[in-house]
């Protein structure tokens, strides 16, 4: 417990000590800064505010640049999980046709013309002409989104065309 009082005593008179110092150096510090030293600080503080406000300017338009990019992206995905649904739908079309000309040959092998297995040919292969036209649509669109960047660049700067 004597410890902890000396301790205290030794803290106490230590700060005494800081407050008188702090007392001697005021009146000096009182009259301020000089005029250069101010005027460095306002060039300082200007500067500050000028790279402030350029960051905000970059980091706007970083932020908008992203949400571009991440627009495009989205995009192309949506397109490409288009195509691979109409591909999947060509493949399940042409098992299809597949099967329904196997059994065809199957009957036609044997000697019977059947009028449903001709249907269910002549059925199984316009589905697969649909899916394939799908496929197509999907494929050029897919292409088309993918150019169309480089046509917007070609035409935006004409000057650049003149000058190769």
């Amino acid at each position: 417990m004597s410890d902890i009082e000396e301790l205290q005593r030794r803290i106490t008179a230590a700060m005494d000590q800081v407050a008188f110092g702090l007392e001697k150096l005021a009146p000096a510090t009182a009259a301020g800064p000089d005029a250069e030293t101010v005027k460095l600080l306002e060039e300082e503080r200007t500067a500050n505010a000028q790279l402030q406000e350029r960051v905000r300017g970059l980091r706007t338009k970083s932020e908008t640049e992203t949400a571009t990019l991440r627009a495009k992206v989205e995009e192309g995905e949506a397109r490409m999980a288009q195509l691979d649904i109409e591909l999947q739908r060509v493949r399940r079309a042409n098992a299809q046709l597949s099967d329904a000309c196997a059994a065809l040959r199957d009957a036609n092998a044997e000697g019977v013309g059947d009028a449903h297995l001709i249907n269910k040919a002549m059925l199984a292969e316009l589905e697969a002409l649909r899916a394939a036209r799908a496929a197509d649509v999907a494929e050029a669109s897919v292409i088309l989104a993918s150019l169309q960047p480089l046509v917007d660049a070609a035409t935006t700067s004409p000057s650049t065309q003149g000058d190769a």
